[in-house]
C-alpha cells in the first residue's frame, strides 16, 4: 500500500467457519485490502484442480450464503468485496448447480463470483459465462485460466468476465529458472556459469524505489 494503488486481493481459501470469517474480513477491511475470494468448500484447503482424484466435500448454499451474509454484515464500508468462487464444475456437481449457486450467493450479498474449471477445453467456462449473463442481479464475474489456458483475455471478456487471474504462472515459471541455477553452483562450485541468465545487482536494486 505503500507503493501501488492497486487493489489488493486476498485468497481466503473457504474463510474458515462463520465466526471466525466475520473476524478475518474487519481485519483485511481494516489493513486496506480491497477484496477477498472464498471458495463453497469444507475443511482444509486442497487444491481445486485435484478435482475428485482427492476427497474434496462442496458446502451447502445454506451454510455458505449465511458465511457471505456475515462477512458483509461486519464491515464498516462499502468499498471490500467478498467474492464467492463456485466450486461445482471442479467437483462434477454440473451447470445447473454452479448457476444456482451464483444466485443465491449473490443474494446473500457476494459483490463477485469466481468460477473454476479444469477442464482444458475453455467450452465450459463460456458456456457458465453464457448463463451468468442471463441472471438480472449479476455481479462482477472473476475466472482463473490456469487449465483452459488457450483462451485470451479478448475472449474472455466478450463473453462477459471482468477479472482474470493468473494465480501460479509466474511461480512456475521462476521455479525451474531457480533449480537450473541452483544446480549449476552445485555443478560448477561457482556462479559464473550461470550469471548471464541472472539480472544484475544493480538491476535488482534499482527496482526497489529511493535505492538509485
Amino acid at each position: 500500500l505503500d507503493i501501488t494503488t492497486k487493489p489488493i486481493v486476498f485468497d481466503a481459501d473457504t474463510g474458515g467457519i462463520q465466526e471466525h470469517f466475520i473476524y478475518l474480513v474487519k481485519t483485511l477491511e481494516r489493513l486496506g485490502v480491497s477484496a477477498c475470494v472464498i471458495e463453497d468448500k469444507k475443511g482444509l484447503k486442497r487444491n481445486s484442480l485435484f478435482g475428485n482424484e482427492v476427497n474434496q466435500e462442496q458446502e451447502s448454499i445454506d451454510v455458505f450464503s449465511r458465511k457471505i451474509s456475515a462477512g458483509k454484515s461486519s464491515l464498516s464500508g462499502k468499498d471490500f468485496m467478498i467474492i464467492a468462487r463456485i466450486e461445482s464444475l471442479i467437483l462434477d456437481k454440473g451447470m445447473d448447480d454452479a448457476i444456482k449457486r451464483a444466485k443465491a450467493y449473490i443474494k446473500a450479498g457476494a459483490d463477485g463470483i469466481m468460477i473454476h474449471s479444469r477442464q482444458k477445453d475453455p467450452a465450459e467456462i463460456l458456456e457458465f459465462c453464457r448463463q451468468y449473463a442471463q441472471i438480472p442481479s449479476r455481479k462482477t464475474l472473476v475466472v482463473v485460466p490456469s487449465s483452459f489456458n488457450s483462451i485470451t483475455e479478448d475472449e474472455l471478456e466478450k463473453a462477459g468476465v471482468n477479472i482474470v487471474i493468473y494465480a501460479n504462472q509466474l511461480l512456475r515459471s521462476a521455479f525451474p529458472a531457480m533449480q537450473a541455477t541452483a544446480e549449476s553452483i552445485l555443478r560448477h562450485s561457482r556462479s559464473l556459469e550461470c550469471e548471464e541468465k541472472m539480472l544484475s545487482i544493480k538491476q535488482i536494486l534499482e527496482l526497489i524505489p529511493g535505492t538509485k
